[in-house]
């Protein structure tokens, strides 16, 4: 069988070949996944037009916001309209180092990325962090405090080096911004912690999580944020992702996924359907909590009516429909 024989027939095959007949060039569809062993390679994708979109914009969504409303629409609402300022937590500021360390570890010549390397980096990366953003040196009461603190990073880098062989991996793309306008006129966006193509042109989405793993009932909400980059990746490129990969560094855990096209079809509806019940709340001013065991760690517990708060008046003119542009800052969603 040929490269691409396979996919001949599908969707993905279709939009190609429209992407062909416009472009007035012949689309190399990539061949299947090999079975034998080798090095991931830095090639470049196959160069897809983005879906041409004559609406207007009319929102936009993150990973992260959407999994925001889906958990508590109170807490969309706080966070994307009112945009209540957040103070950082240690756990959350070391997952942004610990992702950006393992971003430069890449930098490094493949033979020599090793934990030590990789430990080496820590203090440039939190230096890196605190130019940045001034305000996280104070979480610390004093050196040695911070050192505790850094020092709690190695082990998770550790834990990385027992999941993956980085002097086998060449990505593609390190923390990505990706980006599609659907044809509904919903932005969908976000950042990609790693993107590794293999030499037939399959993609492989990675993903790190200094937390642990979750249980098996919680594994498809895990995977809902590399399903939205997984449909990004399509719609914009006109592949679908090989392999969603999870890393969770916190008990050296691995979750592997491989989407299929349909799949991704029905996750873009449901994307869309969420978008409208977003709109609606907006339109009521109506953003109910939803109360679980996740709000022990919400910051606007105090504010929340079903612990007794009361939230700040709501917005005059919402920034959420006003403007497409959402915050997606490349940081670490643990």
């Amino acid at each position: 069988m040929r490269c691409g024989d396979a996919l001949e027939g599908s969707a993905t095959a279709s939009m190609l070949r429209a992407h062909e007949h416009r472009l007035g060039t012949r689309v190399r569809l990539p061949c299947r996944w090999p079975s034998v062993s080798y090095r991931w390679l830095s090639v470049e994708f196959v160069s897809i037009p983005a879906i041409e979109v004559s609406e207007p914009v009319i929102g936009s969504l993150s990973p992260s916001r959407a999994a925001d409303f889906k958990t508590c629409p109170l807490l969309y609402r706080l966070r994307s309209i009112d945009r209540l300022p957040e103070e950082p937590s240690p756990a959350a500021v070391r997952g942004s180092l610990v992702h950006g360390v393992l971003e430069r570890l890449f930098d490094v010549p493949a033979s020599e990325r090793t934990v030590s390397a990789a430990e080496a980096l820590v203090g440039a990366q939190w230096l890196a962090l605190t130019e940045a953003e001034p305000e996280l040196a104070e979480m610390f009461a004093d050196p040695t405090e911070l050192a505790a603190w850094l020092e709690s990073a190695r082990p998770l880098l550790a834990a990385y080096f027992e999941l993956e062989d980085p002097t086998r991996i060449e990505p593609a793309e390190r923390e990505q911004l990706v980006e599609v306008v659907l044809p509904s006129g919903l932005r969908l966006r976000g950042f990609v912690d790693r993107l590794d193509v293999a030499p037939s042109g399959e993609v492989r989405v990675v993903d790190y999580k200094t937390g642990a793993s979750p249980r098996e009932a919680f594994e498809g909400k895990a995977l809902f944020q590399l399903k939205f980059y997984a449909l990004v990746i399509w719609r914009t490129r006109g592949v679908v992702p090989r392999q969603l990969r999870l890393l969770y560094l916190g008990d050296r855990d691995m979750l592997t996924y491989a989407p299929e096209e349909l799949e991704l079809a029905r996750f873009e509806r449901t994307l869309e359907a969420l978008w409208a019940a977003i709109a609606r709340a907006t339109e009521a001013r109506d953003f109910r909590p939803s109360p679980s065991r996740l709000c022990d760690w919400c910051t606007f517990k105090s504010l929340c009516p079903a612990f007794g708060g009361t939230p700040p008046p709501y917005p005059v003119t919402p920034r959420l429909l006003a403007s497409p542009v959402e915050d997606v800052s490349p940081v670490a969603d643990d």
